[in-house]
């Protein structure tokens, strides 16, 4: 059961939104507490976030800002603003559709039901581990919301080493990897490919993922990834 976290003061509108989505399937759970979202959000585990404009402090833009600073959780914005720079303003702070009150609650599940496939298919594309994202449709690595692009190169050997993460792999497997029809790959390519992944890496914050096992091949450390 998907779980649905709803950021939305009116009780009414709550109760409504929970009892629609409960009879498909979904999990609501109704964010009371403000000053507690990020806990929520950790204990809760949400697939996506239905988020309220108008709400006590502050408004959802504050909250958006907050969520993508660290979740890139699906999030659609439900407003009764619907002036276009507000539908703007959510956009480009990271809201993934916007929504204007009243609306049909049928069009609300179909939007959620379209995100939450769309983020299916997107994982499917993605190495994520420490909260490190490998994007092959994109051919892109990120962490904590800083990415960089690869070459096609540079994406197989990170894409290989983190399949394997934690375990040896061997310079063979990596130019068997980097292996192609169109261009030839001596060992010196390989070495100069793991060379540009190790900078690119650490221009994210990431010194230490890569390890040599000289003579052998390298290691892709997860646990290398700073905690803070």
């Amino acid at each position: 059961m998907s779980t649905i976290l709803l950021i939305e003061d009116n009780e009414s509108l709550q109760k409504y939104i929970r009892e629609y989505l409960n009879a498909y399937g979904f999990k609501v759970h109704v964010l009371n507490e403000y000053d507690m979202l990020y806990e929520t959000i950790s204990a809760v585990s949400p697939r996506l976030i239905l988020l309220d404009v108008t709400l006590p402090q502050f408004d959802g833009f504050y909250y958006l800002k907050m969520i993508r600073k660290h979740y890139s959780i699906p999030v659609i914005i439900i407003s009764a603003r619907s002036e276009e720079s507000d539908q703007i303003r959510g956009i480009e702070n990271g809201a993934d559709d916007y929504i204007t009150k009243p609306f049909s609650i049928g069009v609300l599940l179909a939007k959620i039901n379209a995100m939450l496939r769309r983020e299916a298919e997107q994982q499917k594309s993605v190495i994520s581990i420490a909260g490190i994202c490998l994007n092959e449709d994109t051919m892109s690595v990120a962490y904590k919301g800083t990415g960089t692009e690869l070459s096609k190169n540079e994406y197989r050997v990170l894409r290989l080493l983190m399949r394997n993460a934690g375990q040896i792999v061997s310079r063979e497997q990596l130019l068997e990897e980097l292996w192609d029809d169109v261009s030839f790959v001596d060992d010196n390519t390989l070495t100069v490919n793991i060379t540009r992944v190790k900078k690119k890496l650490m221009e994210l914050g990431l010194h230490s993922c890569i390890e040599t096992k000289r003579g052998v091949g390298y290691v892709f450390v997860s646990a290398a990834a700073p905690n803070d």
